[in-house]
């Protein structure tokens, strides 16, 4: 087991959109990363991004589906194992539907329930004891839109997987915060993502003009506020929701 100064964080999902956009932030910053991802080709195709050099100083490449309980266990053994740390728990993986409410069936309910918002609980419960041994810790949990204001596109079991998700940071702040651990929830809406990527240019158009600020969001803009949040300036901070949506949503 090694153990350094350098911060340990973990970002599942982190092969595409906001989960690259952090998890790249954090490896930027100098942090220890650990990139969970579900499907194998895209894991060697996210490792091949990186200079070796970085990928065996830094970083770490979990294959994992985040909706087996017991591979999230094997996955912080592993990490503990290997870098005797973990400081920092981005929960960014998910999936999503818009299939509409009459036509949600049970496996789908259950699908989008388990990838979203159980592996949230799970993996929080999972980095704790390593988090209190350090009297520090940082988890950000990516909700959306969605679990605030219902769904733009989305189905409803998505919403409420990312409301959810949003009622277990404010959980979690209250139980961790004597603990030196902070929990918070980022929620986005019209960040560009590969997904936006693929839309017809003049629905995009129409959609850009609901949004105040005229523009979609960047990836880089929710990685800094995540990497805020994961910082020791973000100490003061916990049970919060953070909206970043070109102010379509105004609180």
């Amino acid at each position: 087991m090694q153990m350094s100064d350098q911060r340990v964080a973990i970002v599942t999902g982190a092969n595409k959109g906001l989960g690259l956009a952090i998890a790249e932030n954090f490896v930027n910053e100098g942090k220890k990363v650990v990139f969970v991802i579900r499907n194998k080709e895209n894991l060697e195709q996210t490792k091949q991004r990186f200079q070796p050099e970085v990928v065996e100083e830094q970083m770490m490449f979990i294959q994992l589906d985040v909706s087996s309980i017991n591979g999230i266990k094997e996955a912080v053994n592993q990490v503990l194992n290997q870098w005797g740390r973990i400081d920092i728990l981005v929960n960014n993986a998910g999936i999503r539907f818009e299939t509409p409410i009459e036509e949600i069936n049970e496996e789908e309910w259950d699908q989008v329930l388990s990838v979203n918002l159980k592996s949230t609980f799970f993996f929080s419960q999972a980095v704790i004891p390593a988090m209190k041994e350090r009297g520090w810790g940082r988890i950000i949990n990516l909700s959306s839109f969605g679990g605030q204001a219902g769904p733009l596109t989305s189905g409803a079991h998505y919403s409420a997987s990312k409301a959810g998700q949003i009622a277990l940071s404010k959980s979690f702040a209250r139980s961790l915060a004597a603990d030196g651990i902070t929990v918070n929830a980022v929620a986005p809406a019209s960040v560009r993502t590969p997904e936006m990527d693929k839309m017809d240019p003049d629905k995009l158009a129409q959609m850009i003009e609901t949004i105040p600020l005229k523009r979609v969001g960047e990836p880089q803009e929710v990685a800094d506020l995540v990497s805020y949040l994961a910082s020791d300036s973000g100490g003061f901070t916990t049970g919060a929701t953070f909206d970043i949506n070109g102010g379509r949503l105004m609180r």
